[in-house]
């Protein structure tokens, strides 16, 4: 059950503990998980807690009822609720690796959320975009920069101009998702491919995210000057030892994250 205590007036956001894995759920089903004020401070929570917890490896992210998010609360827009937490996701995501579970839709501020994340998996027929502009605004969550190295510069060009959306099947082949489901599957596959994570030696996969995200667009001799620092530190690490004495002894790891 969620870590969250039942109460007339579910939160915004759920949150529940399966082994090393948190499982985060935007829980506005009846607004389509739109992005107000009380969403957006249950996922900055939900993101400090998943960083800040060293029983956690790495967490899921999905949303409640038919779709993952369908962006901005409009309402909560002009009504001038604070959702900083968002931003500050959308700008810096999770230190840990994040999985995206997507059913139905990702659009606008969720299509810029599920990109925030590290991986994406999405149930067949799921719609991803970014319809900012017909609305007289645009896509402000990042999804401007990191979309053309997702789907390609025209795609992600053509996307941005016409709001129209793509399928996760294209989606998947373009390379925005990492894996398909089943439509009602999206989180069990998640969960798959996060124990799959888990199962690594922390330090190892988070250097692995560290060095994919800070060196796109660098040069060789640049990757090599971001990788050093991070080579030292797990090459020499506890579990740099372990591993490799597991595998001697025909055993499973003990990671320790040091």
């Amino acid at each position: 059950m969620p870590d969250n205590d039942a109460s007339p007036a579910q939160p915004a956001v759920l949150v529940e503990a399966r082994d090393r894995i948190l499982l985060i759920t935007l829980n506005r089903p009846e607004a389509m998980n739109a992005i107000d004020g009380a969403l957006s401070s249950g996922l900055a929570k939900a993101i400090e807690r998943l960083d800040g917890d060293p029983e956690l490896s790495l967490g899921v992210l999905t949303g409640a009822g038919r779709g993952f998010c369908a962006g901005m609360d409009l309402k909560a827009f002009v009504r001038g609720e604070d959702i900083g937490g968002f931003g500050t996701f959308m700008q810096r995501g999770a230190r840990k690796p994040l999985v995206a579970a997507v059913e139905g839709f990702a659009l606008a501020g969720g299509l810029e959320m599920a990109l925030s994340c590290d991986l994406i998996v999405s149930a067949r027929g799921a719609k991803f975009g970014i319809p900012e502009a017909k609305v007289g605004l645009f896509a402000a969550g990042g999804g401007l920069a990191r979309l053309p190295g997702r789907v390609g510069f025209s795609r992600a060009m053509e996307m941005a101009l016409t709001g129209d959306p793509l399928l996760a099947e294209e989606a998947h082949a373009l390379g925005l998702v990492a894996r398909l489901s089943e439509v009602g599957a999206a989180v069990d596959a998640a969960m798959e491919l996060a124990n799959k994570i888990a199962r690594n030696a922390p330090l190892a996969v988070a250097a692995s995210k560290a060095l994919i995200k800070a060196t796109v667009g660098l040069t060789e001799d640049e990757f090599w000057v971001v990788q050093r620092p991070l080579q030292s530190s797990v090459f020499t690490s506890d579990d740099a030892r372990e591993g490799p004495r597991a595998f001697a002894e025909k055993r499973p790891p003990q990671w320790m994250g040091h």
